[in-house]
Formats: structure tokens, C-alpha cells, sequence
């Protein structure tokens, strides 16, 4: 691991003295502390702390390293959040959760059976380091998530009843919610991810869309109601949760004239031409039934991924 020029450490020298008494390795320390492993190395050394000889690992922590082999509501909710706010090393056998909340931290920690550290980083974000080659294989085998997966990282297979588990954890991780209750909306950096996931929200009904900026793609929701029966969907039957977040879903209460009275949302021209070709597999036939013109439908080509199979 190369140095970067003029890179500031952002630990604390009794911060790394204690990650590595409890036998993290100088990379992870690197890693956490954003330098190179000879940056801590010298530190160590400089500070008379012991080195433990090259290679050697004090096997302090535990973990349930077979965990994401096998579905359950908390797993699915997990491999979301850490597909948010997760890394997995380029370098170790090391992957990495962060999120300013330490609750959720402890009980991600908690639930995979683990007794790792909980570090902080100068900006105030926690992090929690977990050492172990298996559950990295596993993220990158079984469900397809890479080092430096921001911007390519593909929708995994997630089973149906487990995806709204999945998706409120990834909300948790990278998704936000205006405090009046109005509005939501997910961020990432891969189209590709970003798109499926819209499709998903489009299914349900929740009329999702997508926005660009900043070389990062925004999902929004808006409506009092949609808001509202998007949170009854992902918290229904909820294990782990951000606290914080679920609150504000809960601030305001629509009664039950408002939810029954109020007439459902249409389904999208997009959405009904979509389902009328897949029935006729007829290009004018969907259209009719839409009722929407050409040139509109040429619009949907170039500018809806949803859409790129198909050819006037």
C-alpha cells in the first residue's frame, strides 16, 4: 500500500496502540487510519510498542463466519446496509461497516455473533472492522459485491420475501428522509443497481424516480401516503432498523379516512405499456392500450433503461 502525498492519519495514537493490542494488523490499522501500513508500523515502533512477528494473528475475535450463506430477514437487512456503507479490502481479508450511529453497529455486531472493536474515526463516523476471509468470499462469491463496488456493483439476487429487509437496510445505509415525512429519496453510484432497485419500488407501486447529479444517481419518492405505505412495506415484521429513521416515518399518522378515501394512484403509461407488451409482445398494441403516441414512446427508449429492448 502506497502513501499518498501529504495524507493525514485520522487516528489517534492511543487509538492505534489499542487496535493493535486487541491484534488488528498494521494494514487494518492503515486502512482505518486512511495511510500506509509502513506509516503504523513506524508509529508502533517509534512508540516502543512490541511488534508481533510478520504474519502472526492473535485470534481475539469471534464471528459466525458462515452468515451469509443463509437467508433470513436480518441477513438480507445486513447485506443491504453493508452494500451501502460497507467496503471490503482490495488487500486483506477484511470488510468494513461505517455509519455515525454506533447502535446499529453494535447490533449488526451482535446478531453476526462477533465480539470486534468498534473504532471512531476523527469525523465522529464509527467503524467496525471484521477479519475474515470466508465471510469476504462469501460477500464476493455468493452475492456479487467487489472491492470498489460503488460505481459497478450489480443488484443481487435477493429472494421476495426477504426484499423489503434488504431494501430498508440499504435505505438505512444510503437512503434519507425529509423531516416533515414527504419525501424519500435512495443515492448510489451504480446505474445499474440504482435502475433495478427502481423497478422494484415501480412494482409496488410507489412511482419512484430517478435523477442525476454529481456522477451519483438519486431514487425519489414523494406523497404523504406513499411515504406512508412505503415505510408500513419495509418495516413490516422489522429485525434491525435505524432507530432514528423509523421515527420520522412515524411521526405523522394518516387516519384511516385518509388512507381508505383517497383514490390509489394510476399506474404509469410506462408501466402499463410495459405490462400490455410483455402480454401481446406487440410494440402497437401496447401502445394503443397506453394510449400514448410514437414520439413519446421514442422518448421512453432513449431515456428508460426499462425500455432498451425494445425497437421501433
Amino acid at each position: 500500500m502506497k502513501q499518498m502525498p501529504n495524507r493525514k492519519i485520522t487516528l489517534n495514537l492511543p487509538e492505534i496502540i489499542k487496535m493493535y493490542d486487541d491484534g488488528m494488523s498494521t494494514t487494518e490499522i492503515a486502512i482505518a487510519g486512511n495511510v500506509s501500513s509502513r506509516r503504523i508500523t513506524q508509529i508502533l515502533k517509534k512508540n516502543n510498542v512490541e511488534l508481533r512477528p510478520r504474519g502472526h494473528w492473535k485470534r481475539k475475535y469471534q464471528i459466525n463466519e458462515d452468515y451469509f450463506k443463509y437467508w433470513s430477514p436480518n441477513m438480507a437487512y445486513i447485506l443491504g446496509f453493508f452494500l451501502a456503507d460497507g467496503v471490503i479490502s482490495g488487500e486483506m481479508q477484511t470488510v468494513s461497516f461505517a455509519q455515525k450511529e454506533i447502535e446499529i453497529l453494535e447490533q449488526i455486531r451482535d446478531e453476526m455473533e462477533s465480539n470486534h472493536p468498534i473504532g471512531e474515526y476523527k469525523n465522529g463516523v464509527h467503524f467496525l472492522n471484521i477479519n475474515s476471509k470466508i465471510i469476504k468470499d462469501d460477500l464476493m462469491n455468493i452475492h456479487g459485491l467487489t472491492p470498489n463496488k460503488s460505481k459497478t456493483v450489480e443488484f443481487p439476487y435477493v429472494p421476495d420475501k426477504y426484499m423489503h429487509h434488504f431494501v430498508r437496510g440499504y435505505f438505512d445505509g444510503d437512503g434519507s428522509i425529509y423531516k416533515k415525512g414527504n419525501m424519500i429519496n435512495f443515492v448510489g453510484g451504480s446505474y445499474s443497481f440504482i435502475s433495478v432497485l427502481r423497478n422494484i419500488l415501480d412494482v409496488r407501486g410507489y412511482d419512484p424516480n430517478i435523477k442525476s447529479k454529481d456522477n451519483h444517481f438519486r431514487i425519489y419518492i414523494s406523497g404523504k401516503k406513499t411515504i406512508k405505505q412505503f415505510g408500513d412495506w419495509i418495516y413490516t415484521n422489522k429485525g434491525l432498523y435505524l432507530k432514528r429513521k423509523f421515527e420520522i416515518f412515524n411521526k405523522e399518522k394518516l387516519s384511516a379516512e385518509q388512507l381508505v378515501n383517497k383514490t390509489s394512484k394510476k399506474p404509469t403509461k410506462q408501466r402499463v405499456f410495459l405490462k400490455e407488451f410483455d402480454f401481446y409482445n406487440s410494440i402497437e398494441k401496447a401502445r394503443l392500450h397506453a394510449n400514448i403516441t410514437v414520439e413519446q414512446l421514442e422518448s421512453w427508449i432513449k431515456t428508460d433503461d426499462r425500455f432498451a429492448s425494445i425497437q421501433l
